[in-house]
């Protein structure tokens, strides 16, 4: 219609409101207010209640896996691996977080699993422990309890440090007696791809043989706290079922690897399972109690800080991670 102005596009609408902003800061000062960029992350701990217990998930930092290879999936190509890393907007380059787990019970502070200690073997960024214990306000010396899921190096390399001095100096250990008599076994020593993980587990475990407590299966481990053999994975490898008024959350260890691939292809076994025909029948009964039970869990590897669920899709699973609470 005459006298009427043409229509306005969202082109013009947003090329002008760039225009009047700028036109609206150069009139105010010529000066923009400028800071020194920090470099550093956030401190790497996340807190959450479960009843009347106090969770604390504290980073360990990641681990660098590299591009992915044929079979670290058994039975899946790396380029298999590739497509299903870009299908789902993740790097190339596989990372995987160490999240472990902290309960404060009221009467106990219990620490599961201890990271990779000083040790560079899967990339610079691990051994992020201490820090990040320090960070949430944790003192190792604290720590009444440390419950290994199973005794990889990342997950138990941080229990000594460099000086061979006890990490936690006042904790009992708790694991499977089947880990400790693996990883700790002289007689493998003369195998190349386990010699450096027999002889760490051999420096990080014996130190505490005066105070090692074995688990068993269904047993309580510490009040609120019940062991649940899932084996496969290592022999020994125990997951860890927390309670407290009426509420619970599986601390899962390795029961999973990838957030992606462990559930909905959980019939593949991973190239570092000692057993891998066990661990996916340990995998799938539990994500199957998980699902059933809409229970939460940690998984170690999965996406920091790792806290989600599993439900059922199709005949395998897929994982929810749960969202992140900025409020106790």
């Amino acid at each position: 219609m005459p006298g009427h102005p043409p229509p306005l596009s969202r082109r013009t609408l947003l090329t002008g409101a760039a225009a009047l902003a700028g036109a609206t800061l150069a009139a105010a000062s010529p000066a923009l207010a400028r800071a020194p960029m920090r470099g550093t992350p956030a401190p790497g701990f996340y807190r959450f209640r479960l009843g009347a217990f106090e969770l604390t998930v504290v980073s360990d930092g990641p681990l660098a896996l590299g591009a992915p290879k044929d079979d670290l999936l058994i039975g899946l190509s790396g380029e298999a691996f590739a497509k299903v890393l870009a299908d789902n907007f993740l790097p190339a380059d596989m990372q995987l977080d160490q999240n472990v787990l902290v309960v404060n019970t009221g009467e106990r502070l219990v620490l599961f699993d201890t990271g990779l200690g000083s040790a560079r073997t899967m990339g610079p960024h691990s051994g992020r422990l201490p820090a990040n214990l320090a960070a949430a306000g944790i003192a190792p010396a604290d720590i009444d309890a440390v419950v290994l899921t199973h005794a990889h190096p990342d997950h138990c390399f941080g229990l000594v440090a460099d000086d061979g001095s006890r990490v936690f100096p006042n904790a009992q250990v708790h694991l499977a007696q089947a880990d400790l008599d693996f990883w700790t076994d002289q007689g493998k020593l003369g195998d190349d791809g386990l010699k450096w993980m027999i002889e760490g587990a051999r420096r990080h475990l014996l130190p505490y043989r005066d105070r090692m407590v074995f688990v068993r299966d269904g047993a309580e481990v510490l009040p609120g706290i019940r062991a649940i053999a899932a084996p496969g994975h290592t022999v020994g490898h125990t997951v860890y079922m927390i309670t407290s008024d009426g509420k619970a959350l599986l601390n899962a260890g390795d029961l999973g690897h990838h957030h992606v691939l462990s559930p909905e292809r959980p019939r593949l076994a991973f190239a570092f399972d000692t057993d891998g025909a066990r661990a996916v029948e340990s995998r799938l009964r539990l994500y199957d109690m998980l699902a059933t039970d809409r229970i939460p869990f940690v998984g170690y590897h999965f996406p920091w800080p790792g806290v989600g669920h599993v439900g059922r899709h199709g005949d395998a699973f897929r994982y929810y991670p749960a969202p992140m609470r900025t409020v106790l």
